[in-house]
């Protein structure tokens, strides 16, 4: 292994300095790494990392880490630096020349991994976060691709379905934003961040129009719980009932929109829990406002009473109520606790919890072209939450907080709904808890793994050979670069890893429980993801 060393202290490039201090629920540690999939003949790039920490209390260092890993998994090359971090917006540029020592790298599929931490003055290390893309040195392998037919879009021209195609239609939609509800809906020219609470001019009708006029089927407007006494914190002389009757009008208002709209399902719900010490769920389909937030008088500025912090109680009513959540950007640690347990499994929360935010645009994004370059990865964590035993799918959003409602980028979270069912709240909920979801950084491809000819999102005992097929269709005519097939197992609370570089793989699972789904990885460096198969394998 040949390591190379940056001088501890690198001259930063600045960029977007934050013009107003951000609410409370956003002071948070951010760091991306933007890393060019294929680049020019002589294979060098420069790999930018970003990193913004709104409301960091103190002056601190930013470490950094950059590692480039061979395929196979050794690591080629590492850079590290350190600088002042005021926590304001900047970016650092890591160059790299397309070398390995003396020679040219090796063609293949590599991968870029950004490790980062924030230091205080008191020496001690916290809010580490860790990013990973995958890149191209050289011209990516042609791979053996099964043939497979698209899913068909909603209201397309009618055409024969294909034969022995998938009986399904993809909905694509974003299922992560904020409007004036809570601490979003600003105008792109005015916004720096996130918003004070129920201050900004742009509400959910305003959020449901833009996202169809934008092409997209779902808009989910996700409201943070505890905004709507117009406060991040405790507001004395907040009026319950107000509370109560805002969040009826945002349901009135996505079920209103949806009607007059039936070509687009306009969802509005929650955005339960804090960053610090917590962690973001959406609830999907709560009728009620659920909150820990009182007034001076010591009335509930909700319709329920839900304990801060207590997911193992979330969990608990979620699963009572048949409500349907999402892991919104987990953290790799410190979140989503039970018992002091970090991404803790729970049997309520098990049935509850039904997605994982696998990837995101910045949530700050005032990008209207659909090239946001901020990205965030959050698989690790997302496979984290599925060694403890969550069935998940993996989702993709973008959190949007400017009024650019599924404008930043061109990813997208696909819905699988049974050819010819109606597009309503009932039949999305009913596809969640089925787990008939993908995640694409690119609207126009899709991805659907089949286990034994059996649909993702199934759970299923096997005995003998399993058959997983990774079906990935571009309709942009775009390749796959890249296919793995990853396997763990629910419950273990261990690794992840990858079983198959290929998209048709054929095997005997050892007895027990296991979990697979499939990721591919387009020639410009676009990621897809499957949800997973549960599969229970008998001994023969």
């Amino acid at each position: 292994m040949r390591t190379s060393f940056l001088p501890p202290l690198m001259a930063l490039s600045l960029c977007c300095s934050l013009a107003q201090a951000a609410p409370a629920e956003h002071q948070e540690f951010e760091a991306t790494l933007l890393a060019p999939f294929q680049s020019g003949a002589a294979q060098g790039r420069t790999f930018t990392l970003g990193f913004a920490y709104p409301g960091l209390p103190h002056a601190a260092i930013v470490d950094w880490r950059v590692e480039l890993i061979r395929p196979g998994g050794r690591v080629a090359l590492r850079w590290r630096g350190a600088a002042p971090f005021t926590g304001e917006a900047m970016t650092v540029a890591v160059p790299w020349s397309g070398r390995l020592g003396l020679a040219a790298a090796p063609a293949g599929i590599y991968k870029v991994r950004l490790q980062a931490t924030v230091r205080g003055d008191d020496h001690g290390a916290h809010e580490a976060h860790e990013q990973e893309w995958e890149i191209a040195v050289g011209a990516p392998r042609e791979l053996a691709m099964p043939a497979f037919s698209p899913l068909p879009r909603p209201f397309a021209p009618a055409a024969a379905p294909a034969p022995g195609a998938l009986p399904y239609t993809v909905y694509l939609g974003n299922l992560h934003s904020q409007t004036n509800h809570s601490d979003g809906g600003a105008d792109v020219t005015e916004c720096k961040g996130a918003q004070s609470p129920l201050k900004s001019p742009h509400g959910p009708d305003a959020a449901f129009a833009y996202a169809r006029e934008r092409g997209l089927d779902i808009l989910v407007a996700s409201e943070h719980n505890h905004m709507y006494d117009g406060s991040e914190g405790r507001a004395p002389h907040a009026d319950p009932a107000a509370a109560r009757a805002l969040y009826r009008s945002g349901l009135d208002a996505a079920a209103g929109f949806s009607r007059k709209h039936p070509d687009f399902l306009a969802v509005y719900g929650l955005e339960w829990g804090v960053i610090n010490n917590g962690g973001h769920i959406n609830i999907f389909n709560s009728d009620e406002l659920l909150g820990w937030e009182t007034n001076a008088k010591g009335e509930l500025m909700a319709d329920t009473r839900t304990p801060r912090g207590d997911y193992a109680a979330l969990y608990t009513l979620m699963r009572q109520r048949g409500w349907v959540g999402q892991f919104n950007h987990p953290a790799h640690s410190g979140q989503f606790q039970v018992d002091g347990v970090p991404l803790a499994y729970t049997d309520d929360g098990g049935e509850a919890m039904a997605l994982c935010e696998v990837m995101n645009s910045t949530a700050f994004s005032t990008n209207v072209s659909e090239s946001e370059t901020r990205r965030s990865n959050f698989e690790g964590a997302c496979n984290r939450l599925l060694e403890a035993g969550y069935r998940l799918a993996f989702s993709t959003n973008q959190d949007n907080h400017c009024a650019n409602w599924g404008a930043s980028f061109t990813n997208r979270t696909g819905v699988l709904l049974p050819n010819g069912v109606a597009l309503n709240r009932a039949s999305f909920v009913e596809a969640l808890k089925a787990r008939r979801v993908f995640a694409t950084m690119d609207k126009d491809s899709q991805l659907v793994l089949t286990a034994n000819g059996r649909l993702m999102g199934e759970r299923f005992t096997n005995r003998g050979p399993l058959a997983l097929v990774a079906n990935f269709a571009s309709l942009a005519g775009r390749k796959a670069a890249a296919v793995a097939i990853m396997e763990g197992v629910p419950g273990r609370k261990g690794t992840v890893t990858q079983l198959s570089d290929q998209a048709e793989t054929t095997f005997t699972p050892s007895p027990g429980a296991h979990f697979y789904y499939a990721k591919v990885t387009q020639d410009d460096g676009n990621v897809l993801w499957s949800a997973p198969v549960w599969v229970t394998q008998e001994a023969d």
